[in-house]
């Protein structure tokens, strides 16, 4: 017999066995979803010690080495393959998180969000698709290969933490205490998106941000209106009007130097955004918007995943109550993030940034500018070996031509990985567009879950021969 047909036999063995187990699979996934492990709230502390626990315990019960690693947040879970003396093979860690968005407004959800719904194919539960569907789709692909006796070609690492959703605060630090233990040759992430079932996705580069907030502050207190309206300036006003100037009709920001180290699409790249199925018509029924507005003269694929933003996230002032309070307000705060795109610094927009806003704010009003959460935006080469055998284990197993894209969130640990142990990410996206992640009824997609563990199944196979 060939060393093909060799091949072909252990790996329809573990296809095999992913088809025959896939009723239980999404069963033990209810499991892991009926964990409220809300990483924000600090009720859910113990949910997220016995999400991390229940982890751990699953992980050995398929045959992986497993611990709990505790940190001065929630608990990091490790589990690896077990590693034959001697032997010589690559290495690759996937990464993942347990823990979850809150899941407010409670009242939105069809049925409560702890308690896996199916229905037709879709599993709905807070988490389902951010992120532990997404994780255990590789869990379940290495459980084939361990439980048939297929030979892995590689060793493997799961790291799979519970503060993504709070900025992954203490595993930066785990990664440098255990650069060692994880050094790689990639990571292997699944959380991110794919535009549709006939469209698997290799993610190759994700928008970084700063964060910050604004305030004006012009009265010492709230002032009556009709007795002192006309005399001080309103900072609501002057919030407004200061705001308004950051960008012009069409779109483009004013602040100089904000574009200066941007990098325009290659054109292999923007032949690969021609491919992307979502039109600009579906967008903006998905999105129930009036009309797509952005950067002219790029399409809205574009703007929302190459290009870089001013966003207002929030703004606030005076009276909120019903009824009318006639009011000068005393003070007017904006919420602001800025997404950035490869080559841009954070540090350095960040300070053009709030230069720009003090040279302009008016004198009438005290500035006061308060710093959030920066990262780097992350881009990897679509066209390296690591990335051409993920789009063959994609092709694979989703039977379809897969899409290069990138994706407008920022995931900022990527970045740590880079940095600390100097491993590229894959960012193979296993959700929907709409899955909705960090909204009432969240899903995921059963044939998304299928076809992530065949996806990782192939995976192995096709990176360790890129790297050999």
């Amino acid at each position: 017999m060939s060393h093909s047909q060799v091949s072909y036999r252990y790996m329809q063995s573990v296809l095999d066995y992913l088809k025959q187990h896939q009723d239980r699979s999404v069963g033990e996934l209810c499991q892991y979803l009926r964990f409220a492990s809300v990483s924000a709230q600090p009720q859910h502390k113990k949910d997220l010690v016995a999400c991390a626990e229940w982890l751990v315990a699953h992980c050995r019960k398929i045959g992986l080495d497993a611990r709990i690693c505790l940190t001065d947040g929630h608990p990091i879970v490790v589990a690896k393959t077990k590693r034959d003396q001697g032997a010589s093979k690559p290495h690759f860690m996937v990464y993942g998180h347990y823990d979850v968005q809150p899941p407010e407004p409670l009242d939105l959800w069809t049925t409560p969000p702890f308690e896996p719904r199916i229905e037709g194919r879709n599993l709905f539960a807070r988490g389902s698709t951010d992120n532990k569907g997404q994780n255990f789709a590789h869990l379940k692909a290495v459980e084939a290969y361990l439980k048939t006796g297929t030979p892995l070609p590689c060793d493997l690492t799961f790291v799979i933490e519970g503060e993504e959703e709070v900025g992954s605060k203490c595993l930066s630090g785990f990664l440098k205490q255990n650069r060692n233990e994880l050094a790689c040759d990639a990571v292997v992430i699944s959380d991110t998106g794919m535009p549709d079932l006939q469209h698997p996705a290799l993610t190759y580069a994700l928008r970084g941000i700063i964060a910050f907030e604004i305030t004006l502050r012009g009265p010492a207190r709230d002032l009556h209106s009709g007795i002192f309206g006309g005399a001080v300036e309103n900072p609501a006003m002057a919030l407004a009007q200061l705001l308004a100037q950051v960008r012009d009709p069409l779109g483009f920001i004013q602040i100089p130097g904000f574009y200066e180290d941007v990098v325009p699409l290659s054109s292999y790249e923007r032949m690969e955004y021609r491919r992307f199925p979502l039109k600009d018509g579906q967008l903006k029924k998905l999105l129930g918007s009036p009309e797509l507005f952005g950067e002219h003269g790029f399409t809205p694929t574009e703007q929302r995943s190459a290009r870089p933003t001013f966003e207002i996230n929030g703004l606030t002032s005076g009276y909120q109550g019903e009824g009318s309070k006639t009011i000068v307000p005393a003070w007017a705060r904006a919420k602001i993030t800025c997404r950035l795109v490869p080559d841009q610094n954070p540090a350095h927009i960040r300070k053009i940034v709030c230069d720009w806003l003090k040279a302009h704010c008016p004198s009438t009003v005290r500035l006061e500018i308060t710093a959030g959460h920066g990262a780097e935006a992350y881009h990897v080469s679509p066209q390296g070996a690591p990335a051409r055998a993920a789009l063959r284990a994609l092709e694979k197993a989703f039977g379809t031509k897969p899409i290069l894209m990138r994706e407008g969130g920022s995931i900022p640990i990527v970045n740590e990985f880079k940095k600390i142990l100097g491993a590229d990410s894959l960012l193979l996206g296993l959700g929907l567009p709409d899955d909705n992640a960090h909204s009432p009824n969240e899903k995921f997609n059963l044939d998304c879950f299928a076809g992530g563990q065949r996806l990782s199944a192939y995976l192995w196979r096709e990176l360790s021969s890129s790297t050999s």
